[in-house]
């Protein structure tokens, strides 16, 4: 770079300086000095904005679970991931062939299965006994007990031959299921920081959807392949989908002991006035639980004829976006709050439950039931809820408890529905369940969110 003359031009920073004719030659060399450096900054400084603007972009697709997330994925996460991937692949294949098999291979009829929904959920509402007897075990041991009992259940409809054989394998395996409810969300939150609750949460969803989607990926192939089979064939499911849970089992039991611990001891039952909000709301989810669920399908299947090809795609289909968009909707839980979520959430579902009772095509149907099970990924900010209100000794008997309020109104509700299909058809059961929704909805708007103020005197059931 040539040097600088007197009377020329210099830049300096955003500014051009003149340079003087009368300047000493010590002062011309000092600003030459000046210039090559400030153009020697600048060029590094531009090249340090270049490297750092391609850093963010790598680094943006980290931001699926926040910085927060960094160093959790520790081995007993990984652990819990796996477990929950086995458990809920083996169930992606039972929900995908149970409409069918119930319907086609047993023949009962729409009535006898909402009968058969209501009497599976019976042991839910003993939860909160049961729960309080095993309380003391290791959340881990729960877990695996839990996932052992629920695949030997299902394993055992490969054997049903009559409707009453059916009720005992369905509350066999219902045992199980209910027995995991509260511990699922308790084995997340344990794995959790405070800030990053929802984001677990979310990630062990996703992870669940994941896994339905290969299990109903599997079955959906499985069941193409063999459409010329007879329907007795259905059988082999359940037992290819409960040895799976079954597997399960041992890999929870892999999680150490000590997981989920605390110092002080956890009270066996806990029955509360101040968590009533968090009861009535579990109450409310219990009421639309099955409608929102199983009996969409069983609407599909009975009403539209739809076979079990059909079936387990649209179980694919939204198990893909439930897996996509779970970790994004734990992002939001945590961002905006359980609040906000949960007033989203059951919009959403009421909406939804109104379409199901105007639209009789299944096509549109079908893609209902896909934001249904969008929409219910964000009920995790009911579980969000409940560990910011209550103390840490008392947080597993307070989500088996609401799992017990959940089930009055889950084993009450499909009997009700079941008698007014005859009067009302399926579209009347789908106004009472989005009426329902709506309640709930002016409950959670009302909802106080943080740490729940201890008080002198408490209802309380403990040991």
């Amino acid at each position: 770079m040539g040097g600088i003359r007197k009377g020329a031009e210099v830049p300096s920073g955003d500014s051009v300086v003149i340079v003087p004719a009368d300047t000493p030659t010590h002062r011309i060399a000092k600003l030459e000095y000046s210039r090559d450096t400030g153009d020697n900054v600048r060029q590094c400084t531009r090249r340090k904005a270049s490297i750092i603007m391609g850093v963010r972009k790598v680094v943006g697709i980290k931001r699926l679970f926040g910085k927060d997330m960094i160093g959790l994925w520790t081995r007993d996460l990984a652990i819990t991931t796996i477990a929950v991937f086995l458990m809920r692949f083996g169930e992606g294949i039972l929900n995908g062939v149970r409409m069918n098999f119930f319907v086609d291979t047993l023949g009962i009829s729409s009535g006898q299965v909402l009968w058969l929904e209501g009497i599976r959920e019976v042991p839910g509402l003993l939860l909160i006994f049961i729960a309080a007897l095993i309380m003391r075990l290791p959340l881990s041991r729960r877990a695996a007990g839990a996932a052992l009992v629920l695949g030997l259940g299902f394993t055992c409809f490969a054997l049903v031959q009559s409707y009453t054989g059916l009720l005992a394998a369905a509350v066999a395996a219902s045992f199980g299921l209910h027995l995991y409810q509260p511990v699922g969300p308790a084995l997340g939150l344990a794995l959790a920081t405070e800030r990053t609750r929802g984001r677990i949460l979310g990630l062990l969803a996703s992870v669940g959807s994941l896994a339905g989607i290969a299990g109903v990926g599997a079955l959906a192939v499985a069941s193409n392949l063999t459409r010329n089979a007879p329907q007795s064939a259905l059988r082999w499911y359940y037992v290819i989908g409960g040895t799976i849970i079954v597997l399960s089992a041992l890999v929870f039991w892999r999680l150490p002991s000590r997981l989920g611990a605390i110092e002080r001891d956890q009270p066996r039952m806990v029955v509360k006035k101040r968590y009533w909000r968090f009861y009535l709301l579990k109450f409310f989810e219990g009421s639309r639980k099955e409608i929102l669920g199983s009996f969409c399908l069983l609407v599909l299947v009975d009403y539209f004829g739809w076979g079990v090809w059909q079936t387990s795609t649209l179980l694919l289909i939204a198990s893909v976006l439930s897996m996509l968009i779970s970790p994004y909707l734990g992002m939001a839980v945590d961002r905006f709050g359980a609040k906000l979520s949960l007033a989203v959430s059951y919009g959403i579902l009421a909406l939804a439950a109104v379409g199901y009772a105007l639209i009789p095509n299944p096509i549109i149907l079908a893609a209902i039931y896909v934001v249904i099970r969008v929409a219910a990924v964000l009920n995790l900010g009911l579980n969000v809820y409940a560990h910011e209100r209550a103390p840490a000794e008392e947080l597993n008997p307070t989500l088996a408890a609401g799992v017990s309020f959940d089930h009055v109104s889950s084993v009450s509700m499909p009997f009700i529905f079941g008698a007014m299909i005859p009067y009302v058809g399926y579209e009347g059961v789908y106004w009472l369940a989005a009426a329902l929704i709506v309640i709930s909805v002016v409950f959670v708007l009302r909802m106080h969110t943080g740490p729940e103020p201890q008080p002198a005197q408490e209802l309380a059931m403990a040991e």
